[in-house]
């Protein structure tokens, strides 16, 4: 007798079928311990500041090492890493010290900010040597991709906007121009952010040529130096590129004991919290200080570099492309964008 086929090739089928639709769900639970798995890789990274020494500052701004390595600690909460933390205390051996001692940990990348190029080379040799990827902030490292701020670009903001107050409020014055601070200190490269006011004040007013009053770093000098220049320009409209924010506020205060804050407008470098803060500080730039003769500030953002550098880091452990120089967002800052910039705490 000869047995129907159909019911064995219809039973065939609804095995067939019932072990696709159970296969992605069979599958599920490997793929996601192998996504969780992924997840749960975190990397220890390494971040050597330049220096932690209280008070002192940073690249010829207000900020500090302290502020730099508070960035970081907040802006790892979002991600998976450990930090490691060292201060290269501005010394050269310190700063091979701690590479050491990160070489001995196993750190999966080593952030560098630090100065001395030769230390920098030496240090870059014997990371690569134990298979340690490096990061630069703000001073090239050897092989590294760098994160910096770019100080020509900054002065030039600066110089642009003060250029385009004196075309706007003073067309047709008699206007001068003077950059204050420490205009010399090659080692924050503030030489180049002067270079960079020049050429923004260029774009603006050709015919003014400013000059550079050196402070030396000492901002109780800005009274004698500014002084003595208002007093060789008595009609003239004055315009005041600090390099830094208390420079900035000195050459306010020396306008006002001169008298001459109807005919000045001051730009400044930094934007630490010497000229902004929360929304009950009624600091200089404030939305409520729109009359300030200080109109703006570029800011560096120091105080945030975690928040940039730790992408960049992951970025490169990821074997993502990492673009050989990175460089800071450098804005304007006034009364009108601060509270962008900078959302005050205290506000409700």
């Amino acid at each position: 007798m000869t047995q129907d086929p159909a019911p064995a090739l219809r039973e065939g089928r609804r095995r067939f079928c019932l072990s696709l639709a159970w296969a992605p769900l069979l599958a599920a639970p490997l793929g996601v311990a192998r996504a969780a798995a992924a997840q749960e890789r975190r990397y220890t990274i390494a971040f050597a500041n330049l220096t932690e020494e209280p008070g002192s500052t940073l690249e010829g701004t207000g900020f500090t090492g302290p502020e730099v390595r508070s960035s970081f600690v907040l802006a790892a909460r979002k991600h998976p890493l450990e930090l490691v933390f060292y201060d290269n205390q501005r010394d050269a051996k310190k700063a091979q010290a701690n590479a050491e001692d990160a070489i001995v940990r196993k750190v999966d990348l080593y952030i560098q900010y630090f100065s001395d190029p030769d230390a920098n080379a030496a240090i870059a040799a014997r990371l690569k040597k134990a298979g340690i990827p490096v990061l630069a902030v703000n001073h090239p490292v050897p092989g590294a991709p760098l994160y910096t701020l770019d100080n020509l670009a900054a002065g030039r903001i600066a110089g642009d906007a003060l250029g385009e107050f004196a075309v706007r409020s003073w067309r047709g014055q008699p206007t001068v121009a003077a950059i204050v601070g420490a205009v010399e200190a090659k080692a924050d490269r503030v030489p180049e952010r002067v270079q960079g006011v020049i050429e923004g004040l260029r774009a603006r007013l050709p015919a003014v040529k400013p000059v550079t009053l050196d402070t030396q770093g000492n901002a109780a000098r800005v009274a004698a130096l500014l002084g003595k220049f208002l007093a060789g320009h008595p009609a003239a409209k004055v315009l005041v590129a600090a390099t830094d924010d208390s420079t900035a506020l000195a050459a306010k205060s020396a306008l006002e004991q001169a008298g001459r804050t109807r005919d000045a407008a001051i730009a400044s470098h930094g934007l630490d919290r010497t000229l902004h803060g929360g929304y009950s500080d009624k600091k200089e730039i404030d939305p409520n200080n729109r009359g300030s003769i200080v109109i703006g500030s570029v800011a560096f953002y120091l105080d945030r570099y975690g928040y940039d550098v730790l992408p960049l880091a992951l970025a490169m452990l990821r074997g993502e492309g990492v673009p050989p120089r990175t460089v800071t967002r450098h804005l304007l800052v006034t009364a009108a964008n601060v509270f962008i910039e900078y959302p005050p705490q205290d506000m409700n």
